[in-house]
């Protein structure tokens, strides 16, 4: 497989990609609804919730609770305090999947850059890399609202791109939800879709990335693939 023998960095989502925060992101939504005496959610919903940003969760929280719409006004007045609550509980219970660590000091090792590329607000996306031991990896950290658009506007990736001064042929981006595909297709990018995180019940074959992995180490065999094939045809 030679379909990234020019690749030179690769772009990650963090929640369900690199950390699973739902944990964390379930007990914060659940604390907010009950201090607007909502009804609850449980973690299940919240995995089927994630992947647009804080405040697409809200809304979604919000509107099963009072089984209508929402209004802005309201999430207005809930975004802080849901806010606050995910600040009290951004890494209690998140972690790393397996692999992850192993994988990211491999890559960062063999000279590719590595950014992150999330719909996570940049100021919980930084303390969690840090909580985990990660933001070294990194040379671009791109939250949510760092930019004027988020995934699955191809923005970040190509803010990237240019920023890094790369080709298309030269980025691949990493990410379990639909809107990490659409994002690198839009950008015109390659991608790998992961089985194991969240996108809204979906199989993530159905967005057709360039390769399909249930487990994170296979990133590393892919990779590791193409540039042999690269040092083969260079003999």
């Amino acid at each position: 497989m030679s379909r990234w023998k020019k690749l030179k960095a690769i772009a990650f989502d963090l929640d369900g990609t690199l950390i699973d925060s739902v944990p964390d992101l379930a007990a914060a939504t659940q604390a907010t609804l009950q201090e607007f005496d909502l009804a609850s959610c449980s973690e299940t919903q919240v995995r089927s919730w994630v992947g647009n940003g804080a405040e697409m969760l809200m809304r979604r929280a919000l509107s099963s609770a009072l089984e209508r719409d929402v209004e802005q006004s309201l999430l207005n007045d809930v975004m802080p305090r849901f806010m606050h609550h995910y600040q009290q509980h951004l890494q209690r219970y998140s972690k790393l999947y397996p692999d992850v660590l192993t994988v990211l000091e491999a890559l960062n090792a063999a000279g590719y850059q590595l950014a992150i590329v999330t719909n996570k607000p940049h100021k919980f996306t930084m303390p969690l890399l840090e909580a985990f031991k990660v933001e070294h990896l990194f040379s671009e950290v791109l939250g949510g609202d760092s930019l004027q658009r988020m995934k699955p506007d191809p923005l970040p990736l190509t803010h990237l791109l240019n920023h890094w001064q790369l080709e298309r042929d030269e980025l691949l981006m990493v990410g379990d939800s639909k809107n990490d595909i659409l994002a690198a297709k839009a950008a015109g990018i390659s991608s790998i879709g992961l089985t194991y995180g969240y996108n809204y019940g979906e199989d993530i074959s159905l967005s057709s990335p360039d390769a399909v992995c249930e487990q994170f180490s296979e990133i590393l065999t892919l990779v590791n693939n193409s540039v042999k094939v690269m040092e083969q045809e260079n003999v």
